[in-house]
């Protein structure tokens, strides 16, 4: 049987690795969309950029973040005036593991949508559907297999990811201390006793 605090930290991971899964579907059905559709200028530096979390290491995912979000970042004062804090909060977890699974969502989105044949959106169009309504009655109900995958590797890379949401979310100064250069010295010097 699990102890409470168990329990605890079993629903702390579930409820980050479902708010992974919400963060990260909706802009990559659009993205995804937007990729495996149309061709526009620098398609190929966006897809880059989206999938550089997949080689970027962990820690330094997490470290962007922190500079990012961060009280002194960009982005911080703007968060702290509507009194949300991701640094060092659960919420910044569920953003460190979104970051950290897009790649994976969007690439499966991506390529779910690519195998429907565009020819049953034309068709729709040509019936009198609009934009809205073809995508919403033809390809996302056939993308569906590419948008459970998505969702099933965002939950799972969620609960595996580790290196960015300890960079972002704790605080790594107090899980790890090295003594001082003056304690070192000490204790390498015989004692006189």
């Amino acid at each position: 049987m699990l102890s409470p605090e168990e329990w605890d930290v079993l629903s702390l991971s579930l409820r980050v690795a479902l708010g992974c899964v919400v963060i990260t579907l909706p802009p990559a059905v659009a993205l995804g969309w937007l990729l495996a559709r149309r061709d526009f200028p620098f398609k190929v530096l966006v897809d880059g950029l989206c999938h550089l979390p997949l080689v970027l290491p962990p820690v330094v995912t997490g470290y962007l973040l922190l500079l990012l979000f961060g009280r002194r970042g960009p982005l911080g004062p703007a968060l702290d005036a509507l009194g949300i804090a991701l640094a060092f909060d659960w919420k910044g977890a569920v953003i460190a593991s979104a970051v950290v699974a897009f790649p994976l969502v969007l690439r499966s989105v991506r390529l779910s949508i690519e195998e429907i044949d565009p020819q049953l959106e034309r068709a729709a169009r040509t019936l009198g559907a609009s934009k809205w309504r073809t995508f919403c009655t033809i390809t996302l109900p056939l993308s569906v297999p590419g948008l459970l995958v998505g969702a099933l590797l965002a939950f799972a890379r969620s609960l595996g990811e580790f290196g960015a949401t300890i960079t972002f979310v704790s605080n790594i100064c107090l899980l790890y201390t090295s003594p001082s250069p003056r304690d070192r010295t000490r204790s390498r010097m015989p004692s006189s006793a």
